[in-house]
């Protein structure tokens, strides 16, 4: 399989397995979560400022005080890369056009110029958390497989893509090529791992809101 074979390859077959896995692992993955069912709380609700799901969503988005002065580089970093990645993901032209073809959906983007220096910002923020946790002794020991997996799936999709923009180190057919597997590995392994927040983080704040606002504790 030569170079093109092997574009042609993750441009067709290869997204189609990887999107295919993606919906359905998510698809089933939500089941899940949601099928699962709660007793209902029977206790007479507590009205308490503040104390809401909405609320939560608000207060969990944000450091907690005095937080971002103890560990400014998981805060800011994770900020950096978090709006940064969205930014190249959902902005960038070519990965605008390519949503449009899978689901009819388009907007406009941003100048390329622009999305390479998002890209260049946000590869530094991913690396500088990574060498926290690496260096912070009860980071690493938290750190599982997991974690570092799920980090190399993320930065992956970042360094090709940007080093096939930039036409460096591979030729560029190979680059790009690359940059595509890499992003279906991305969609195939995110409904199983830690990635799968990107689908949950904000229906689990506010369903621990909901609960606890309930009982009048805002947290």
């Amino acid at each position: 399989m030569n170079d093109m074979q092997f574009l042609t390859w993750v441009r067709g077959t290869g997204l189609d397995i990887a999107v295919s896995i993606f919906l359905l692992g998510v698809i089933w993955r939500l089941f899940e979560i949601y099928s699962i069912g709660r007793k209902q709380d029977l206790a007479a609700p507590r009205s308490t400022p503040g104390a809401s799901g909405l609320h939560t969503i608000f207060r969990r988005s944000v450091p907690p005080e005095g937080m971002m002065k103890r560990s400014p580089v998981s805060y800011i970093g994770g900020y950096v890369f978090h709006i940064g990645l969205a930014i190249v993901v959902f902005l960038f032209a070519p990965h605008i056009l390519l949503i449009s073809n899978l689901t009819g959906l388009s907007w406009p983007g941003l100048p390329s110029q622009f999305i390479d220096l998002i890209t260049v910002v946000t590869m530094a923020a991913m690396v500088l958390v990574l060498f926290d946790r690496i260096n912070k002794p009860v980071k690493r020991f938290l750190s599982t497989f997991g974690d570092w997996f799920t980090w190399t799936l993320t930065f992956l999709p970042l360094l090709t893509g940007w080093l096939s923009v930039q036409h460096l180190l591979l030729p560029y057919t190979t680059m790009l090529a690359l940059h595509i597997l890499s992003v279906e590995l991305l969609l195939v392994f995110l409904p199983f791992t830690k990635l799968f927040h990107a689908f949950t983080v904000f229906g689990s704040r506010w369903y621990i809101g909901k609960i606890n606002g309930h009982k009048g504790v805002a947290v």
